[in-house]
């Protein structure tokens, strides 16, 4: 971003660069920058807040006022990736018992999501799988899970990431339409991996193709570091 800044600058439009890395900004030479003390992927600081995410944008709209350059301010509030509280998301009853529990919960929870995107009109699924198609991409999980090698199942190496984020961004969209006020920073990861029958089975999954000696830049996306 920051060396876009100055090649849309040299073709006359004027910018802002919100960022969390002041260095960057700094040996850049960016013409205005917020520096933001935000978690990496949290631009706008609080999920779900508006009222928050505004006065970040109006802060950085504010430097547009700024003639000379380079100018870096920062934004008076920081938010910690760690302490926040977690999230309370309720999550449905059993509905069929026939059906592997992560199968049967993303089912169920499929209202939801539906819901979520109605009002939104913006999903981030679509790296590698619909929404219609996760059921599908969870039992090849639980396949992998019961002792079939992972490249047996249908997951093209350089599939299964992908799979994962379209499974990740499906609960996450709901979570937003099913919890109560902001959402604070990563919980709805911690959400997924920590509460969710589906995040519990790409946990078992990973560990799985990680015993059947998979090389690690197959199996490793599947859940931050440090999750096991």
């Amino acid at each position: 971003m920051c060396t876009l800044a100055h090649a849309f600058e040299a073709a006359g439009l004027s910018t802002v660069v919100i960022t969390p890395m002041r260095a960057v900004a700094e040996r850049m030479n960016v013409p205005r920058a917020l520096y933001t003390r935000f978690p990496l992927g949290l631009s706008l600081g609080k999920a779900g807040d508006r009222e928050f995410q505004n006065e970040v944008l109006q802060a950085a709209f504010g430097l547009l006022k700024e003639t000379g350059g380079p100018v870096i301010r920062e934004f008076p509030v920081s938010i910690s990736p760690t302490g926040s509280e977690p999230l309370v998301c309720p999550l449905p009853p059993r509905l069929n018992a026939e059906l592997h529990p992560a199968i049967d919960e993303t089912q169920a929870l499929k209202a939801a999501h539906d819901r979520a995107y109605q009002k939104t009109q913006r999903t981030s699924i679509g790296m590698q799988i619909s929404a219609e198609q996760i059921p599908e991409a969870l039992a090849r999980f639980v396949r992998i899970v019961e002792g079939e090698q992972w490249d047996d199942v249908g997951f093209p190496a350089n599939s299964i990431y992908g799979t994962v984020h379209d499974i990740r961004c499906y609960y996450e969209e709901l979570a937003c339409e099913l919890a109560e006020g902001p959402v604070g920073p990563w919980a709805t990861e911690e959400w997924f991996y920590e509460s969710t029958e589906a995040g519990q089975l790409i946990l078992k999954a990973r560990r799985a193709m990680q015993d059947q000696n998979a090389e690690q830049s197959i199996w490793f996306g599947l859940a931050p570091a440090g999750r096991q």
